[in-house]
C-alpha cells in the first residue's frame, strides 16, 4: 500500500507544482523577483525567479495527504521546508547577504534536526561495520542539510538542470528507502516521491527555454528535502548502502561543489563567492547548448542513481555469501558508471576544451608557437579563466 501512496503523492505533487508555477511567476513579476542576465548565469533575458513557491505548494499538499499524519517528525520537516522557502523567496526578491542566507539554512535544518529528530548516531562503513559517533549526531545532521542545500543551489545555473537532477535523485531515494525498510522508510520514501514529483511538475516550465526559474526558494528547498530523505531513508538504517547510496546518487552536485570550492581556495577566493566554473558553465564554454548540457548531466545522474538502486535491489550477496552471476553484473554496472563519470568529467570537460581552445588560438594568433599555445591552454584549464570556444 505504501508504494501506491508514494505514487499518488508523486502525481499530486507534480500536478500541483505544474499548475501553480505560472501563478508563482506572476507573483515574481509583481514583487520584482526577476533574475537578470549575468556573467555567471546562462539566462538570456529577465526571468521570474519564485518557482520555488510552486514546488513548496506541491510538496505541502501531497505531504499533508500522504506523509504519516499526527507525526511530529512530519510537522517539523514541513515547517523547516516552509522556513527555507521563505528565506529563499526573500533572497530572490531583495538579495540577502551570504550570512543571512546561511542563518536561514541553519534555522530550517535545526527545525528538522532538533524538533523532528532528523539525525543519526552512527553509520555502517563497508568492510568496517557499525561506527558510532562520539557525540550527538545533531550537529553533523545540520551541517549535512546545509551542505546539500548549497550543493543543489550551486548546480542551478542552467534551465532545467537542478529540477531534473532532483527528480532523478528523488525517485532513486524513494526506491531505496522502501527497499531498506528502516524505522522511517515510509516517511522518507513518500517524502522522496513528493520531492521528485514537485521538481518534475516545475520542470515542465523550467526546461530550456525556461519561462520561470526556481530561484533560491526552490534550490534550497529541494536540497533541504533531499538532505532529510538521505538521513531518514538511508543513514538511519544499518545497511552498508546507507552511506554509499547518498554519496553515489548525489555524486553530481558533490563533485561539482568540490570542484569549484577547491578551485576557489586554490586561488585564494572566498568559497561562497559565485563564479562561472561549475560543470555546466564549462560545458557551455566548450560549445554545448543548454539542452545538450542538461542532457549529459541528466544521463550522468541517472547512470549513478541506477547503480545505487541496482546495488540494493539486485540480490548479489547475502551476509557473507556472494552470488557469482549477480556479482559479475554489479561489477559490470559499476564499471559502466565509473567509465561514464570519467568520460563526462575528464574527456568532455578537459580533452575537448583543450582541443577546441588550441584550434581557436591557432586560428586567431597564427604566429604563436605550439609550445606557447600548449602553455596557455594548460593555464586556462587550471584557472578556469578563458574565453568561450567555438
Amino acid at each position: 500500500m505504501r508504494y501506491w501512496d508514494a505514487l499518488f503523492a508523486f502525481l499530486v505533487a507534480m500536478a500541483a507544482a505544474a499548475l501553480l508555477t505560472p501563478l508563482a511567476a506572476m507573483v515574481a513579476r509583481r514583487v520584482g523577483a526577476m533574475a537578470k542576465p549575468s556573467d555567471r548565469g546562462l539566462a538570456e533575458e529577465e526571468t521570474p525567479a519564485l518557482g520555488g513557491l510552486a514546488i513548496f505548494a506541491g510538496v505541502l499538499l501531497a505531504g499533508a495527504i500522504w506523509m504519516p499524519g499526527n507525526h511530529h517528525v512530519t510537522r517539523a520537516i514541513l515547517a523547516g521546508a516552509a522556513v527555507i522557502t521563505l528565506v529563499g523567496a526573500i533572497d530572490d526578491t531583495v538579495e540577502l547577504s551570504p550570512l543571512l542566507k546561511l542563518l536561514g539554512q541553519v534555522a530550517a535544518a535545526v527545525l528538522a534536526v532538533v524538533v523532528g529528530g532528523v539525525k543519526v548516531s552512527g553509520v555502517t562503513l563497508p568492510f568496517v561495520g557499525a561506527l558510532q559517533f562520539p557525540v550527538d549526531g545533531g550537529l553533523l545532521a545540520v551541517i549535512w542539510l546545509v551542505g546539500i542545500m548549497n550543493m543543489v543551489n550551486f548546480i542551478d545555473g542552467v534551465d532545467g538542470l537542478a529540477a531534473g537532477v532532483c527528480t532523478i535523485d528523488g525517485i532513486a531515494f524513494a526506491i531505496i528507502a522502501f527497499e531498506l525498510r528502516g524505522p522511517s522508510s515510509t516517511l522518507a520514501g513518500i517524502l522522496a516521491a513528493v520531492t521528485a514529483g514537485a521538481a518534475l511538475g516545475f520542470l515542465f516550465h523550467n526546461f530550456h527555454p525556461a519561462s520561470v526559474f526556481m530561484g533560491d526558494s526552490g534550490a534550497n528547498l529541494l536540497g533541504y528535502l533531499l538532505g532529510v530523505v538521505t538521513i531518514e531513508g538511508t543513514l538511519k538504517t544499518n545497511a552498508v548502502i546507507a552511506l554509499i547510496a547518498p554519496l553515489v546518487i548525489l555524486a553530481v552536485p558533490f563533485l561539482d561543489t568540490g570542484f569549484v570550492v577547491a578551485k576557489r581556495l586554490k586561488y585564494r577566493r572566498k568559497p561562497w563567492t559565485a563564479d562561472a566554473n561549475h560543470f555546466h558553465h564549462r560545458m557551455a564554454r566548450i560549445g554545448y547548448s543548454q539542452r545538450k548540457t542538461v542532457a549529459y548531466m541528466y544521463a550522468w545522474t541517472a547512470l549513478l542513481a541506477s547503480f545505487a538502486v541496482a546495488e540494493r535491489v539486485i540480490p548479489w550477496h547475502r551476509h557473507q555469501n556472494y552470488y557469482v552471476g549477480w556479482t559479475i553484473l554489479m561489477a559490470a554496472l559499476g564499471v559502466v558508471a565509473l567509465a561514464g563519470s570519467i568520460y563526462l568529467v575528464y574527456v568532455l570537460e578537459i580533452f575537448k576544451f583543450k582541443r577546441l581552445r588550441a584550434r581557436d588560438l591557432r586560428r586567431e594568433e597564427p604566429d604563436t608557437s605550439e609550445h606557447e599555445i600548449e602553455v596557455r591552454v594548460r593555464r586556462e584549464v587550471e584557472t578556469g579563466e578563458f574565453e568561450t570556444v567555438g
